[in-house]
């Protein structure tokens, strides 16, 4: 709990907290940063928004799309919230749901984070990669798969090294790239709109309609599709709270920075869609669907301005890399310290205070999983699909974190009906909708149409890495059991009173 946690002082008079880590590293506004950071808004934009504005019935309705996925996304944000106030811990949703729902569910979520921040690592990287390349105009080392995997090597290794060497480090990263990616896509926005208002934009064009921000003019079907891609494109902002053990205010400044990350994704994500649709169309967005930004750039922005949308995706992509490189490594920190996997992922480095072997291993196993699937698939379609498939481990987690919230509180919900609702009542229809959007992705991706890739042992791509990567959870988890039976001994927990 908050009142467990302990501090003290190191070389240097450095305080720590109970698992080593650098206490008081960061404020408020680095845990917002590395919130809104960690989901990627141009590379996510760039490689999402086609595909939805492409799905029969949306079009040029996409913000509303992006609207109704706020929703859920917020919903679970309020559940991190309190749960962080009860216990700031940076394994996150996998101590969270240890002490609400038992050591079972709390080592399976704790894998789930683990599963989604490796699969994603390899599109995250191959991205910078081709950016990188993209920047210099060299078309070969784009389209070549030897190229890809060493462009994504270096930025994967450049970002462990930065997560390694410090928080701090890792912090002021964050701050430089976040702040060059939101610049652009503000420029773009505005210069979009004005041409597009001026008469100058493409053909195709739309002046912005309250139509277009409406949900309720879209079938549930067609709706329920585009927040399948628009779930992708949110997820990221829990990892401010992984660092809550290094920030300021750990119980309180995390989860309000979580909190406010959602909703400022939710307005970046609707300026810029709206701006892109209304100066390109929804024709034009639905031919370049694996890139919009890039082609959109050149046309916005003109030669050589063009390199600026360029710049905001490669940095976006590689400030993920690294944030995505941060939670994962303070997950099995936390599991480490906690007893549920080996001591070895709960080393901290005695001058850095950032986990070693944590971190060092992410790193390694993001590369090796990279060169896995761009060498053996160069059209990347299997990369793709691995994009979908992420999506099953992160509705697991933040499914199950929202529904730990309610339980967590369960005996001071009724005291208050602000408590009522914000500990209890959101959160939990949060972790519901995340159930719903699970099973729906499992009916939808169940569909060879739906999917780039061919099946492998007649199970579809998605499937085989999303559920496949969850469920090879279980055998490790009972080895695990074998080995560190105290905590799975352990007993639930409930939140102390007069904490809302």
């Amino acid at each position: 709990m908050a009142s467990e946690a302990s501090t003290q002082l190191v070389e240097g008079h450095i305080a720590t907290g109970d698992k080593g880590l650098k206490a008081d590293a960061l404020g408020y506004m680095s845990n917002l940063v590395i919130g809104i950071a960690s989901t990627a808004p141009a590379y996510s934009l760039a490689a999402t928004l086609g595909f939805i504005v492409v799905i029969q019935g949306i079009g040029v309705k996409a913000p509303a799309v992006l609207i109704v996925s706020f929703v859920p996304i917020l919903f679970v944000s309020l559940g991190y919230r309190y749960l962080n106030k009860a216990d700031p811990d940076a394994g996150t949703t996998f101590a969270w749901t240890t002490r609400a729902f038992g050591p079972w569910l709390g080592w399976m979520n704790g894998w789930a984070i683990f599963v989604a921040d490796v699969i994603v690592m390899a599109s995250l990287s191959v991205i910078a990669s081709q950016y990188t390349y993209a920047l210099f105009d060299w078309t070969h080392g784009q389209n070549s798969a030897f190229w890809l995997i060493v462009g994504s090597t270096v930025w994967i290794l450049l970002m462990t090294w930065i997560c390694y060497r410090g928080i701090e480090l890792s912090a002021e990263t964050q701050m430089f790239l976040l702040s060059a990616e939101i610049a652009i896509l503000g420029a773009f926005s505005i210069v979009a709109l004005v041409k597009t208002y001026n008469g100058n934009a493409l053909p195709g064009s739309l002046h912005p309609s309250a139509s277009w921000f409406n949900p309720f003019d879209l079938s549930f079907s067609s709706l329920i599709l585009g927040v399948l891609l628009g779930i992708f494109i949110y997820w990221g902002w829990d990892s401010g709270v992984a660092v809550n053990e290094e920030s300021r205010d750990s119980a309180e400044g995390p989860g309000k920075a979580a909190v406010l990350s959602t909703i400022l994704l939710v307005l970046i994500y609707v300026v810029v869609a709206t701006a892109a649709i209304a100066y390109a169309g929804t024709k034009f967005l639905g031919a370049n669907s694996n890139d919009v930004l890039n082609p959109l750039g050149k046309s916005v922005f003109g030669s050589p301005w063009d390199k600026l949308l360029i710049i905001a995706v490669l940095t976006s992509a590689s400030a993920s890399t690294q944030t995505t490189i941060l939670p994962t490594a303070r997950t099995t920190l936390s599991m480490a310290k906690w007893g549920a996997i080996p001591e070895v992922f709960g080393r901290i480095h005695p001058r850095y205070l950032t986990p070693t072997f944590s971190t060092l291993g992410m790193g390694a196993l993001s590369i090796v999983w990279t060169a896995l699937l761009v060498g053996f698939d160069p059209g990347q379609n299997v990369l793709n699909d691995s994009i979908t498939a992420l999506g099953f481990a992160v509705c697991f987690y933040y499914g199950f974190t929202g529904l730990a919230c309610g339980w967590f509180y369960r005996r001071e919900l009724f005291k208050s009906v602000k408590g009522f609702v914000l500990a209890g009542l959101v959160p939990v229809l949060g972790g519901v909708m995340m159930g719903f959007i699970f099973v729906k992705a499992w009916i939808v991706e169940s569909n060879p149409d739906y999917n780039y890739s061919s099946p492998l042992f007649g199970i579809q791509v998605p499937i085989l890495i999303g559920i496949g990567g969850l469920l090879l959870g279980i055998p490790f988890m009972l080895i695990c059991f074998a080995k560190f039976r105290p905590y799975f001994r352990r007993k639930t927990e409930v939140a102390p009173p007069g904490l809302i």
